[in-house]
């Protein structure tokens, strides 16, 4: 008997399946992704799970006729890899989080009558998900009302390295491994004026945009902590003192769990604007600031990071965050299991 686990194609929600199969090790783990996105980088070598596959798919939403076409063709293709694989694993229980590459995988759970267990990282539910949502077991949501946990599961980490930060002494900049070029460019802005603040800087620049970046700081003379893809992004986020990020969901799950003050600039292209919505859950609890890609303005960044009362809003964030999603998603698909 198994638990499969599938979905990805980005980090946010790769990073659920890391953390909660931390939680599953007595158990045997099978991980069921995609060629494309990130799924192979974050997985291939995993030795967590005894099987891996990596199936030939790609989204369907925003391509044209053809694309469209190609992606439900190849989606048919790989359900029925998937189901093969799902039966020779005599898998009892599915736990997707969603992205195109889970879309298979759940088909077949369906096809075979394998119970589905759904977490939705995001406030504005994602397509695929929506799509299943009615024939999953659980529906598991840290934005919904009747979600069995509200728990958000994250790495235990995070929890170990918090801290309450009183002042900013280092700050951190978030465009994901893949980098962001407006917080690219914000940081670059401002890079002068935190150091003549004294205020060291920390940088996710992506790894396409690495270089250059460095470079960069170096032209203007100041020095920084530049990376792209990262295994100690924790060690990053506890080091810094206030950070600014898009709002991907793992990533502001993250930063609140260790205590961070953050300034969500959202990615004005996702999905149903749900990086707005997941920064707008903290921003109406008082524990987080959002401004849009096309108002940044770091004279208004620079009053926050000196005024605002950041001791309260790191306690806050803390107390606000439990510990033990992962575990209680881990628990519900034991059960399933056996």
């Amino acid at each position: 008997m198994s638990i499969a686990m599938t979905g990805g194609g980005t980090g946010g929600h790769l990073a659920i399946i890391k953390a909660v199969k931390e939680e599953l090790r007595d158990s045997e783990l099978i991980y069921i992704g995609s060629t494309k996105g990130q799924d192979k980088s974050w997985f291939e070598k995993d030795n967590d799970f005894n099987s891996k596959y990596f199936l030939d798919t790609q989204g369907v939403v925003n391509q044209g006729f053809l694309g469209k076409f190609k992606s439900i063709f190849m989606l048919i293709k790989a359900t029925i890899k998937a189901r093969k694989i799902l039966k020779e694993k005599n898998v009892k229980v599915v736990f997707c989080v969603g992205g195109f590459s889970s879309a298979p995988t759940s088909f077949a759970s369906k096809l075979l009558g394998i119970p589905l267990v759904i977490h939705e990282q995001n406030a504005s539910i994602g397509s695929l998900n929506k799509l299943l949502k009615p024939y999953s077991s659980y529906f598991i949501s840290s934005y919904e009302k009747n979600s069995p946990i509200k728990a958000y599961p994250i790495k235990k980490e995070f929890f170990k390295k918090a801290r309450v930060r009183k002042e900013v002494k280092t700050i951190i900049f978030l465009g994901g491994s893949q980098g962001a070029v407006a917080i690219n460019n914000l940081a670059l802005n401002m890079a002068k004026r935190l150091d003549d603040m004294n205020i060291k800087i920390i940088h996710q620049a992506g790894e396409r945009n690495l270089v250059e970046v460095k470079q960069l700081y170096r032209d203007i003379n100041v020095k920084a902590k530049v990376f792209g893809f990262t295994t100690k992004l924790s060690d990053y986020m506890a080091e810094a003192d206030f950070a600014i990020a898009r709002a991907g969901a793992s990533t502001l799950w993250e930063l609140s769990a260790i205590g961070s003050p953050t300034l969500f600039i959202p990615y004005p292209y996702a999905s149903s604007d749900h990086q707005y919505y997941n920064a707008k859950f903290l921003e109406d609890r008082g524990v987080a600031w959002i401004m849009r890609e096309g108002d940044i303005d770091s004279s208004k960044i620079i009053k926050i990071i000196k005024n605002e009362d950041l001791a309260s809003i790191s306690s806050k964030l803390q107390n606000m965050i439990e510990k033990d999603g992962a575990f209680q998603i881990a628990k519900i698909l034991k059960d399933i299991e056996q």
